[in-house]
């Protein structure tokens, strides 16, 4: 199914234009500045996809753009259409505001707060409102009206109310009536695909029974939906529930060496939690299992678009007040598992989910708090929380009999000492936030100075770079592009008053394609790079990640000079045919992705990280200067080639250097100065291959 953007959709918050990002339980269509934002809600406010590189079910997609298409972003915004609204000073978000303050304060009172919402008129009981609610719900998912059903949802009608009189949940009626994106929109708001009615049935049977088997199928995997996200997650793989499979258990492939007692004690005390502890689990890891991804999504998205830089940082799940100050902890401390920490949890809970499943489950006389479970799970040596204190550590252990209703930790009773420890911590998070924010902005401002002093020193380079050593100016070869014999051009990176000069002579390698290499001068000034690597020396554990992230591409949107082209002197026919440029786009997220490893490494000072980094930048890089003919006749292409390649090769020298020999500080840091020269060399080259071949496939 197609999932391109049409042109004339605009963001439901902000009227962006384009959006590439959906909310899946608000049923709109978002931009990336609104999406830095819906990620911080947190799944309860705002589950969020990308529209074309996160993996979709064709009907949950197809239900969200059929709700956007009709409108659905007016139940979200219902008092701001009233006239009135613009003499109260209610007014939405447009593309020019301020990320923070402005959008996220409407976003947060639109999402949150459901600030703009219709509000039904205030009855003595509530419970009798939401029935009615319910009824109606339940009597509206035999049509197609989504709309309709989501107002009712937002309104506080329950997915599954259990009809008195009908004796069945909404689910059953939209199943019976064949009614997909109903059943979709029904299950986003958790409708169980398992309730069954008075005579027993689920929706699946009701399906069935009507015939509509692709339905049928279609409600058997959201009932896996959970485990079967959790398999895809580690080896990308789903079961195959048309024939009976429906559990994948994926393999450590060390898993034989994971059994020292402590793994083993954490595995009996996940065995020996109640099904409804199981599930509270279960659902954690999902949410984090979702954050990751989107978080990968989120990165790898941001290359070929417009440049955010207020950036919102996701480090961890969000608090969702629903649930108890325990589980909030202990879903912060998801985030500080490592790849192979998480992937142990998660194999664990799908081996421990199957043996639930076969009803082979072990009634332990005690069970554990989550929170305990996850100490269990994480590492003996980090001590220190790297996540916002949502309540006390000191919460005292409740012993929880399974199977027992009271052992639901989220409906206990709250003093006014641990209302007052939560208030106190979440000011305390506040401040740190607002602090935060204001540091990011300052940041921001300084990339935007640093971008404008790069296109100065560009400019001036263009003027200079000619000149020889007496400092008079010669004239530029026949097409203006070849320096004369006696000089060199001046590159972009030299930012002193005065241009360099190199030697006449520069010795040249050839790669095994047929590329003239030519070493880039090591004696050059490196500003850009250096404050990159001021900012990963900051490891700053907020800002740093998403400010290198932010300042590297920035960089990397300054267009590669003329003189740094190389003229090779190949003989032979030349070739001016160019690959389609999707499969240069491709190649260049691939190089990007290593390279944002790489500078991830490098701000963790993982300098043991380098050499297999720079490993997988050098195979990206060899696939995508395979696309390219060995003797392009684009005097540019042939320059970004042999940056390209001959950057590849030297970061590929300087990761063996950290590797091989245990340098000192001093020294340790010059290497990661030229690894993340090399690195900026690397995108400039790629980005300019890029801009090349779109703007040749155009014409």
């Amino acid at each position: 199914m197609s999932k391109r953007v049409r042109s004339r959709e605009v963001c439901a918050d902000c009227s962006a234009p384009e959006p590439r990002w959906a909310s899946v339980n608000r049923g709109v269509l978002i931009c990336d500045e609104c999406c830095s934002i819906h990620r911080g809600l947190g799944r309860h406010s705002s589950q969020v996809r990308h529209l074309t590189h996160s993996t979709w079910p064709p009907s949950q997609l197809q239900m969200v753009q059929t709700l956007y298409g009709n409108g659905a972003n007016s139940i979200w915004e219902h008092s701001l259409l009233d006239p009135s609204s613009s003499v109260s000073g209610k007014r939405k978000a447009n593309p020019q505001d301020r990320v923070h303050p402005n959008k996220t304060e409407f976003i947060k009172a639109k999402y949150q707060m459901l600030a703009y919402v219709h509000r039904m008129p205030c009855r003595e009981d509530d419970s009798v409102t939401a029935k009615d609610l319910s009824k109606q719900l339940h009597s509206s998912v035999r049509t197609g009206n989504l709309e309709t059903c989501l107002r009712l949802l937002s309104l506080g009608a329950q997915a599954n109310f259990f009809h008195p009189e009908k004796g069945n949940t909404p689910l059953h009626i939209a199943a019976k009536a064949g009614q997909m994106l109903q059943a979709e929109l029904l299950a986003v708001y958790g409708a169980d695909p398992g309730a069954l009615d008075s005579s027993g049935k689920t929706p699946i049977d009701y399906a069935r029974q009507a015939g509509h088997q692709e339905l049928a199928e279609r409600l058997v995997e959201i009932q896996y939906e959970l485990t079967d996200r959790l398999t895809f997650y580690l080896c990308g793989r789903r079961p195959d529930h048309r024939n009976g499979q429906h559990f994948i258990i994926p393999q450590m492939a060390d898993s034989s060496l994971d059994l020292s007692e402590f793994a083993k004690a954490a595995k009996k005390k996940l065995q020996s939690l109640s099904n409804h502890q199981f599930e509270e689990l279960a659902m954690d890891v999902y949410d984090e299992v979702d954050r990751r991804e989107t978080d990968a999504v989120w990165l790898a998205t941001q290359n070929h678009s417009t440049l955010v830089t207020d950036t919102t940082v996701v480090p961890f799940l969000p608090v969702n007040p629903e649930y108890s100050s325990t589980r909030n902890q202990g879903r912060q401390k998801l985030a500080r598992f490592s790849a192979h920490e998480f992937a142990t949890l998660v194999i664990d809970i799908l081996t421990d989910a199957k043996r639930r499943q076969w009803g082979n489950s072990c009634d332990s006389p005690k069970g554990v708090k989550l929170y305990f479970l996850f100490l269990s799970y994480q590492s003996q040596e980090n001590d220190q929380p790297d996540y916002d204190s949502v309540a006390s550590d000191e919460d005292p252990v409740q012993e929880a009999t399974c199977g027992d209703k009271s052992s639901d930790l989220s409906d206990g009773p709250i003093t006014v000492q641990e209302f007052m420890e939560v208030k106190s911590a979440l000011t305390a998070s506040e401040a740190k936030i607002q602090q935060l924010l204001k540091v990011n902005c300052h940041l921001s401002e300084e990339l935007r100075l640093m971008q404008t002093k790069l296109n100065s020193l560009q400019t001036e380079n263009t003027t200079l770079r000619w000149q020889t050593p007496s400092g008079q100016q010669q004239p530029q070869g026949p097409f203006g592009r070849h320096p004369p014999r006696g000089g060199r051009a001046i590159s972009m990176y030299e930012t002193g008053s005065t241009p360099r000069q190199y030697p006449h002579r520069v010795e040249t390698a050839r790669h095994d394609d047929g590329v003239v290499l030519q070493p880039f001068p090591t004696n050059v000034s490196t500003e850009a790079p250096m404050l990159l690597l001021s900012i990963v020396q900051n490891n700053d554990a907020w800002l740093g990640a998403g400010v290198v992230r932010c300042l590297f591409l920035c960089i990397c949107r300054s267009p590669l000079p003329a003189s740094e082209a190389v003229e090779t002197e190949e003989e032979g026919e030349e070739d001016a045919t160019l690959p389609c440029t999707e499969d240069v786009i491709c190649k260049t997220e691939q190089i990007t992705k290593n390279i944002q490893e790489l500078l991830r490494a490098a701000q963790e000072t993982k300098h043991e990280s380098f050499l297999p980094c720079s490993e997988k930048i050098c195979m990206a890089v060899t696939e995508m200067a395979a696309l390219f003919p060995k003797r392009p006749s684009s005097e540019t292409v042939r320059g970004s080639l042999c940056l390209l390649t001959s950057s590849a090769s030297r970061l590929h020298g300087e990761c063996q250097k950290a590797a091989e020999h245990n340098p000192c500080p001093s020294d340790i840091q010059l290497v990661t100065q030229q690894v993340i020269q090399c690195a900026y060399d690397i995108a400039k080259a790629a980005k300019q291959l890029v801009t090349v071949t779109t703007k040749e496939n155009n014409n």
